[in-house]
């Protein structure tokens, strides 16, 4: 107590003291969220390097298993919308808590599923809490810290987005190799687990406020002049990059020969690279958006056509992949400031339209290439993912409207709790 008893003479230096302090449980508080993000993007992408023993263990296709990751980005996209407007009468940290605890019991009862109709429906409660988690975790973030670090602020909590990028596949292949693919999903409960943990420990009761968006603000957003526009151009992107990701594992080891051990590593190198990408998108974007909306995307399907047609092998197999990696890395940080210069002052609704898009892209790209899996096999996933994604850099280099900057647009943006 006696760091916040205040004598006349030290009101200054208690008063700043408990600001510390204060700020301090903040940051805190935030690593937790990026927690949660992380949890949930490893749990989504681990299908991704399972997809083959998966198939055999359940005695299905790799195209049906794949569908895995269809059913969590559409339910997903749902969530991200409705969530916040169902939960709008009942305190954010218990929702955000709920939603962990949902991420661990759908890993653990997919680790366990015995037929892939109970594994869809168990990913069904993933997608649940990936997107509500996703859509409520920057208006969270606005509450937890003051407007003036609020960019730092969310910038740390969606790293957790690259960061399961670089864990989820590698991890997931490792880990298959090893014990089986459902090691992967016990993995990822654990992971859960712990961040459940923390975030219970850590974050604050948050209160429901009035302003909660709602649908209709959703719909307002998308009608504003270009932003239609620009979100199609961000879903046929995600959708391109999606139709190949989802389907890595079986091209790689088709075309190339790769084995367990190889494919581990090669996807380590796309995750690491990916990581080093949003950095890159960073500098990028300080000197044109416009540039780095087009550029990036546009190599993305350059590389997947390099994958589908040069019949490269070791190094250089290796270089490509990691290049792919690399150069989509700036593509969600690049939508999500473009997103947010250009509708800074619908910061949850712009969540759940962000949400919805991505989820929603990635639901269709892993649809899409399952269909051409089946029809063309995976020589023709790659190369119509990569045609999808070249239309939309042209899409956006044509069509998409860049934001101007606002004076001061980053001391708004946030609400100090």
């Amino acid at each position: 107590m006696s760091d916040i008893i205040c004598t006349s003479g030290s009101k200054t230096r208690c008063s700043s003291k408990v600001n510390e302090d204060t700020e301090s449980t903040a940051w805190v508080a935030v690593f937790s969220l990026t927690m949660g993000v992380f949890g949930l993007l490893t749990a989504e992408y681990l299908p991704a390097s399972l997809l083959t023993p998966m198939a055999a263990e359940l005695g299905v296709s790799e195209a049906l298993a794949g569908q895995a990751v269809t059913v969590t980005a559409v339910i997903a996209a749902f969530s991200g919308l409705l969530l916040p407007v169902i939960t709008r009468n009942f305190d954010r940290r218990s929702v955000l808590l709920g939603l962990s605890a949902l991420m661990i019991a759908s890993n653990l009862l997919v680790a366990i599923s015995s037929s892939l109709t109970i594994l869809l429906l168990m990913r069904v409660f993933l997608g649940v809490a990936l997107g509500g988690f996703w859509a409520m975790a920057a208006a969270v973030t606005m509450r937890l810290v003051p407007a003036s670090v609020f960019p730092r602020a969310l910038s740390i909590v969606f790293s957790g987005i690259a960061v399961g990028s670089v864990v989820a596949v590698p991890l997931g292949s490792y880990l298959g190799g090893l014990f089986g693919w459902r090691s992967a999903f016990f993995a990822a409960a654990a992971i859960g687990l712990v961040t459940l943990i923390f975030q219970l420990v850590t974050l604050p009761k948050l209160p429901p406020r009035a302003t909660t968006a709602g649908l209709r603000s959703v719909l307002d957003v998308v009608l504003r002049p270009g932003i239609a526009m620009g979100m199609l151009g961000c879903i046929l992107a995600h959708t391109g990059h999606y139709a190949l990701f989802t389907y890595i594992r079986p091209f790689l080891e088709s075309t190339a020969g790769v084995n367990a051990d190889g494919l581990a590593l090669l996807l380590l190198g796309f995750g690491l690279a990916n990581f080093a990408g949003t950095l890159l998108g960073g500098w990028m974007m300080e000197r044109s958006l416009r540039a780095t909306l087009v550029v990036m995307p546009a190599l993305v399907g350059i590389a997947g056509l390099s994958l589908a047609f040069l019949n490269v092998t070791g190094l250089g197999l290796a270089l490509l992949v990691a290049f792919w990696g690399l150069v989509f890395g700036g593509v969600p940080v690049a939508w999500s400031t473009w997103v947010a210069r250009s509708v800074p002052d619908q910061a949850e609704s712009a969540g759940g339209m962000v949400v919805a898009s991505v989820q929603g892209a990635i639901a269709a790209g892993a649809a899409a290439g399952g269909f051409m899996f089946g029809l063309s096999g995976i020589i023709g996933v790659f190369v119509s993912g990569s045609c999808v994604i070249l239309v939309a850099a042209l899409l956006i280099m044509l069509c998409v409207k860049m934001p101007a900057l606002r004076t001061g647009e980053s001391k708004t943006a946030g609400v100090h709790l």
